[in-house]
């Protein structure tokens, strides 16, 4: 997942007297912390021989699956449903158009790979249309797809609902995702610093108790083809990257795959359509502009501790 997976469990009163419950939260932390490595073997693009890509080689025929990614798949589905197809894991063929066909090295720096200078125009698609044989964990794709925009929000679901079974206070994080548990240490709201896309010190802080909260950013993930600039968060709409204004984008919600998916479709909106995007879908969202500004929805305010700019 190209990212630090942190896990911190709060202890107090029956998990710091009691040895057995103390043993239950220890064996749901590596219960937690093991979760995205499933997700992320059976899950990947980047491994020829994972079960996703399997099934992407062979998207026109049955294929069995193991259930970590049967259930992605199916997560992924419902995501494109629910967006009316803004969310949109085909998006894998423009990726490898634009030359992400491999995990790069985009913490190196500044990175240009050969291309044309304007994209290859692709055709149209049509709805995806995946089909399932739950029973059996056999899937028949019809297109290739790309998990990497909700796998994460989806490991860090079942991480926290591996760990609530033993614990009631803690944190998960993985890298722009993380999921609140009950109470930070010192008994109040755990604070969350939403990072600077530009580089400075955090834009906001949150305060969030039992809150799932993601940020999508083209801060890391962004390029060169051919030198034009481009980006990971690409519009199902133009075949393109999208978000034309933004630079961030940060969403709160109950369920960490649901903000995943929210933070990315949210993005596309652009500066121009964001605040309406999130009054229509009454999402709570923080959002950075290309000249630094900060936005935010009505929703999101309740849970904005502190203001940068």
């Amino acid at each position: 997942m190209a990212t630090d997976v942190s896990v911190r469990v709060v202890l107090r009163g029956r998990a710091v007297a009691d040895p057995g419950a103390l043993r239950a939260c220890q064996v749901g932390l590596y219960a937690a912390v093991a979760v995205f490595g499933e997700v992320e073997r059976q899950c990947t693009r980047f491994d020829p021989s994972s079960p996703l890509m399997r099934a992407n080689a062979s998207a026109a025929d049955w294929v069995t699956v193991p259930p970590t990614c049967f259930l992605s798949l199916q997560e992924a589905w419902a995501a494109y449903r629910r967006t009316g197809g803004l969310f949109d894991p085909r998006v894998l063929r423009e990726l490898v158009t634009l030359g992400y066909d491999r995990s790069l090295p985009f913490a190196a720096g500044a990175l240009s790979l050969p291309g044309a200078p304007q994209p290859a125009r692709l055709e149209t698609r049509g709805a995806w249309d995946p089909q399932f044989r739950p029973l059996t964990h056999q899937v028949r794709l019809g297109e290739a797809v790309d998990l990497g925009g909700i796998g994460k929000g989806l490991a860090v679901r079942w991480a926290r609902d591996r760990l609530l079974q033993a614990c009631e206070d803690f944190l998960i994080e993985a890298g722009g995702d993380c999921y609140c548990a009950g109470l930070e240490p010192g008994g109040g709201p755990w604070s969350i610093g939403v990072e600077d896309p530009l580089g400075g010190p955090p834009v906001a802080v949150l305060a969030l108790s039992d809150r799932a909260c993601t940020t999508s950013s083209i801060r890391l993930r962004r390029w060169h083809v051919g030198g034009r600039p481009v980006h990971h968060l690409i519009d199902p709409r133009t075949a393109a990257p999208g978000g034309a204004g933004l630079l961030a984008v940060t969403v709160v919600d109950d369920d960490p795959a649901a903000a995943e998916v929210a933070s990315k479709t949210l993005f596309l909106a652009g500066a121009d359509g964001i605040a309406e995007a999130c009054s229509s879908a009454a999402a709570a969202a923080l959002w950075v502009a290309e000249d630094g500004s900060l936005g935010t929805s009505a929703a999101m305010e309740p849970y904005v501790s502190w203001r940068g700019r």
